[in-house]
């Protein structure tokens, strides 16, 4: 059996059909979902991108003890000694550079210069050069096999071409422009939203690029003889905000949903599971389970992470009653199915699933609530910090069905 795992850094949850966006079209992705498993409840452990990779590969929390990890532990080597060639390819040398991506077989780092104006063609933007290096690797694939794609162009360069670019655009709306380089700035109070639009408008039209990418992939897993047997994950290490708590871009790592709340989809060969979702909490530290059990390989070592293939399977109790997220300094996050708790430099409350962006802070409405979801977020981190997620004491019925 084969996998290909899609990271997509900086891919906003709210852009994408399948999440629930009705003004941008996304058939690739909405394809997918149709033909996938949808997570709605996945959430990073930390914005931090060599914590993510920590997390994908050797199972281990942001909030576990800071220490060594073994590279000869790490899913990658595991799969390695169980005769899977591993290849990354990635466009951000600071992935490529993760001491556990030693372990792959074969590491494809793409150096490409940032683009300075919109591309001329799909083919010629940094991510149709990124999936056109991603088919050629899979087509001269040894099985079993395992493609690791990272791709952080979301985050680094917008060279959507102006035809994508107009595709996004309104009448009586200001014409897209011409932006390349991401922004990253705090607006003021009083902003003017002509300025949000041309950068949302731009972002929207990048991820119109990234969808016609994605359905290469899918046309590759659909016509190929080595597709029919190949595992497909896509994911993201992190949103992007843009203008959600007046942020646009990564600015200081804020945890809210527009960063912390990210995409999660996984398609089998056999489309067993299609057209099918699940609220259950996840993290990507189950990706290391998940992509070990897919290729037969015991994971049990990977402490407090969850196989999610058979959470796709099974049914009855969640699979975990709450995760924690670490951000900069002090600032850290909890969510359990009914509440998102912030605590940054003051609490802050947030009921889910409905308010998945943030927008109402309720703890001045629920002090009973964020004071326990502040002693729970404390007791999560003591957990993490000994015997992992199972020592985790159970919480409180109101923590888990939110206010009757």
């Amino acid at each position: 059996m084969n996998s290909v795992c899609l990271v997509v850094d900086r891919l906003h949850w709210g852009y994408l059909g399948a999440y629930g966006n009705t003004w941008l079209p996304t058939p690739a992705f909405d394809r997918l979902a149709a033909e996938g498993f949808v997570w709605d409840g996945a959430f990073i452990e930390s914005p931090r991108l060599h914590a993510f990779y920590n997390a994908c590969w050797a199972g281990r929390h942001a909030m576990r003890p800071v220490a060594p990890i073994d590279a000869d532990q790490s899913l990658i080597e595991l799969l390695s000694r169980h005769g899977v060639h591993s290849r990354l390819l990635t466009d951000d040398p600071r992935v490529a550079g993760h001491p556990l991506a030693s372990g792959f077989s074969e590491a494809v780092n793409l150096r490409l210069p940032l683009p300075t104006a919109p591309a001329d063609s799909l083919e010629h933007t940094l991510l149709g050069r990124c999936f056109s290096q991603a088919v050629e690797l899979l087509d001269s694939a040894a099985e079993p096999f395992l493609l690791w794609c990272h791709l952080g162009s979301l985050g680094t360069a917008w060279d959507a071409p102006r035809d994508f670019r107009q595709a996004v655009w309104d009448e009586g709306d200001p014409e897209p422009p011409d932006l390349v380089l991401p922004p990253e700035t705090i607006l003021p109070k009083d902003y003017d939203p002509d300025l949000l639009l041309g950068f949302t408008q731009v972002y929207a039209a990048q991820v119109g690029v990234l969808d016609a990418c994605l359905d290469v992939i899918l046309d590759w897993l659909a016509e190929s003889e080595k597709g029919g047997r190949t595992l497909l994950i896509v994911a993201s290490a992190r949103g992007f905000p843009l203008g959600e708590h007046l942020r646009v871009g990564p600015c200081d790592h804020a945890l809210y949903g527009e960063l912390v709340h990210v995409p999660l989809m996984l398609r089998l060969p056999a489309l067993t599971d299609a057209t099918d979702r699940s609220d259950a909490l996840v993290q990507p530290s189950d990706l290391a389970p998940t992509l070990g059990h897919w290729h037969g390989v015991q994971a049990d070592r990977f402490l407090g992470a969850a196989n999610l293939l058979r959470l796709m399977q099974e049914s009855g109790e969640p699979l975990r009653q709450c995760v924690g997220i670490v951000g900069e300094g002090e600032e850290r996050a909890m969510v359990t199915p009914a509440w998102y708790f912030r605590q940054g430099p003051r609490p802050e409350l947030f009921l889910r699933p409905d308010d998945c962006w943030c927008a109402n802070d309720v703890a001045d409405r629920c002090p009973e609530i964020a004071e326990a979801m502040s002693s729970a977020l404390a007791a999560y981190h003591r957990a993490m910090l000994s015997e992992g997620q199972e020592a985790m004491p159970a919480l409180d019925r109101g923590l888990l069905v939110g206010v009757e």
